[in-house]
Formats: structure tokens, sequence, C-alpha cells
């Protein structure tokens, strides 16, 4: 059922009068628009998908502005598909939407069952002015606070929310992102031959790095470059792959450091990728790497790993918990610590030098892809989360 179909719901009819298991699910207009993707709209999508699949119904609501400080007709638009709520029905709020506006949530929070799915804490973006930062946050704190049920995509971002903004435990759920295991390219299954030398890729040629992220501040790429940079010496190519409309100044000032790098014909900026395309390049790579300032988790991590690809990522947050570790308990990858160009650098030219290091990541990463949850276990996770809030008395939600 569509968002259209609310307003033809009559305003007498209560949850209690709907199909069992059917939760409301309300996110940004742009979960959809290939060109900014992210990982809180893959997310949401494959929630939407998910959710059925093991007996729930889900009535989707996309409302589109300008989150999380939308404008007059957005607000009125939340307003509307809240108000046109049954009394008691369940609704999963993305936190984009809903933690900017408590002024919009907080009047239907008495009378509905409300949750909150917190992609990214609003104050946990880079680029925001002090005062801008500090309103979000506030505003947030107000509308977690109101809500009968915050979901986090992971443990360490839970363990953020109740610190930082001061919430009960017992109200707050953990559904981490899954992942979609893909068959091993040919060639990389364990047990198989020795690797191509030190300087050679997955395909003998120059190794493959590879960033999939919306490019903006928090995701660190300018710091990715400087390290690039300190092994330029060496044999490497690599693909920044995600959306540059998010913050245009960032963009140009990031394709300024390639070139007074000299890296414009080693570094490429590809835009955003979904579906095969994206695929192909996560097949194409020899090692993931990521130099976020902040992350609640880290999706890209698991989809790498899912692809036999290790990782080297910044100890940012909750990726550490994406990256995990393989049954043995081996990293599939390498950790540095966040905001530093040159342990990041120190760390690739050991992967791209050593052979005895590149072997030992790909097989624990090779390792690792066995353990990985599903998609289905992120549903069922969120669905414990909805099913205890569908089952509370109204007045103890």
């Amino acid at each position: 059922m569509r968002a259209d179909a609310v307003g033809l719901r009559p305003q007498h009819v209560t949850a209690a009068e709907e199909p069992q298991r059917t939760v409301r699910f309300v996110m940004p207009g742009g979960v959809d628009d290939p060109a900014a993707p992210s990982g809180g709209n893959v997310y949401d999508r494959r929630m939407c998908r998910e959710l059925p699949r093991i007996g729930w119904q889900v009535d989707e609501h996309a409302v589109p502005g300008r989150w999380p400080r939308p404008g007059a007709g957005p607000r009125a638009e939340l307003a509307r598909v809240l108000r046109e709520s049954p009394d008691g029905s369940l609704v999963l709020l993305d936190g984009l939407v809903a933690c900017g506006v408590p002024d919009v949530v907080l009047p239907e929070a008495g009378r509905l069952r409300l949750a909150v799915l917190v992609h990214l804490p609003l104050g946990d973006e880079t680029g925001l002015a002090p005062d801008v930062a500090a309103e979000l946050d506030a505003a947030e704190r107000t509308t977690l606070r109101s809500a009968a049920a915050v979901v986090a995509p992971g443990a360490w971002a839970a363990r953020r929310l109740v610190e930082h903004h001061g919430l009960d435990p017992h109200r707050v759920h953990t559904a981490a992102p899954g992942a979609d295991v893909a068959p091993l390219a040919p060639g990389t299954a364990t047990g198989a031959p020795a690797l191509p030398g030190p300087d050679a890729g997955r395909d003998g040629g120059a190794p493959r790095l590879l960033c999939v992220a919306s490019v903006t501040p928090r995701k660190g790429q300018h710091l990715l470059v400087e390290a690039l940079a300190s092994v330029a010496g060496l044999p490497w190519t690599c693909e920044l792959v995600g959306g540059t409309g998010h913050d245009p100044a960032y963009v140009t000032r990031l394709r300024e450091l390639i070139a007074g790098h000299g890296l414009g014909d080693r570094v490429h900026l590809t835009g955003p990728r979904s579906g095969p395309e994206l695929n192909a390049s996560y097949a194409a790579a020899d090692l993931l790497v990521l130099a976020s300032r902040t992350e609640t988790y880290g999706m890209v991590a698991t989809e790498a790993l899912a692809r036999g690809v290790p990782v080297l990522a910044t100890a940012a947050g909750g990726l550490p918990e994406a990256v995990g570790q393989a049954p043995d308990g081996s990293v599939p990858g390498t950790l540095v610590p966040p905001g530093d160009p040159a342990a990041f650098a120190a760390a690739l030219r050991r992967w791209l030098t050593e052979p005895g290091e590149r072997h030992r990541s790909k097989t624990a990463a090779r390792r690792r892809r066995t353990a990985l949850a599903g998609w289905e276990t992120t549903s069922r996770n969120l669905a414990r989360a909805l099913e205890q809030l569908r089952q509370n008395p109204l007045e103890a939600v």
C-alpha cells in the first residue's frame, strides 16, 4: 500500500481493526534516488522487501523534503501521514525524517506506537556549523526520548545513542545490516593457488583499491588521497565510488587535491553506482579502503567482505564491528586510527609491499564472509523490536 492510500482510510478506524503485524514505514523521499545512494536508503528498501517475507505488511510512505531540515510543505506532509494513522498504529520512522522535527512527531507520540530507526545521529554529520549541529542534536534528543522504541544499526551505535541522549537502554534495539554473500571470483576460493606477487592485483595488474562512500568530509576521501600520495611510488589504482551532490565544494577541493598530487590518472571519482555496476566494482577490487571520520556501522565493509575483499579502514565508530573477525579470530584487513593519514599510508604500504600481509588479509576476508549474517537476520531483529512494541498496551508505550 502506498502513501496516497492513507488519505482514503476513515478517521475512525483503529489499529485493532487493521490486519495484524502491520507497520507504517516513513522514509525520506530520496530513498530511491540513484544519484544519492546511501547505506540508510539501502537498509530501508531491504526492510521493505524482507519484512513481508516473514509475515509483516509494510505500508510505505516516502516523504519528499530536504531532511533533516525540511520546509513547510514536507513538514505538513509528515504531519498528515502521522495524523491519519489510526490510533495505536505501529509506525517506523527513518531518523533522517523524524529526528529534526520533534514538534511534528511529539503531538502524535501519545496515541501511536512510534519507533525511530537511526542510521546516523544528525549531529555527527561533518561540515555542519556548530550552532546547526547543536540544534539538530537537541532536536534528535527530544524526538528519541519521546519514541516508544529506537532501533540502531549496530551494537556500537546503540550504546552511543543510550549514552549520548540519555535513553532507556531497554527501549533501544539493534538490527545490524545484513549482507548478500556473493560467489567468489574465479581463483580466489579457499585453497586456491598462491596469490599474485606483491606488486600484482587479483588479475595480475596493479592492485585495485576501491572506496565506496558518498563524497563528503565525513567519509574522509581527502585523508585517503593524502595517504595515497604517500605511496605514489608503488603500483595501484583507486576508484572513489559515491554520490558527488551532497557537498559540491568538498568535491571541488578533492579534485584539486588529486590533481595537486599528480594522481589524476590513478584516482578516479566515478560518481554513484548501484546494482550490476557496483557489483562489478567490488568484483574487480583487491582492497576496500575507507578513511571515514565517523560511522555508525559501515555497511560497505560487509558488502566487500561478502565478496571476499579485505578492508583497510579507520577504527571509527561502528566500523570495527562491521569488519569483525573471521571464525578463527583473524581480522579481515586492517584498522587504523581515524584522522591519521600517516597511519593509513603505513598500513597501505605494508599491504601493497608484503605478500604475507596481503595473503593473510585476503584469507581472513574469505573466512569472514562465511560468518556474515544475511538481511533476513536483520529483518527478524527489527521485527522482534516491532513485535514487542506492537504487543505492549498503548498506555505503557
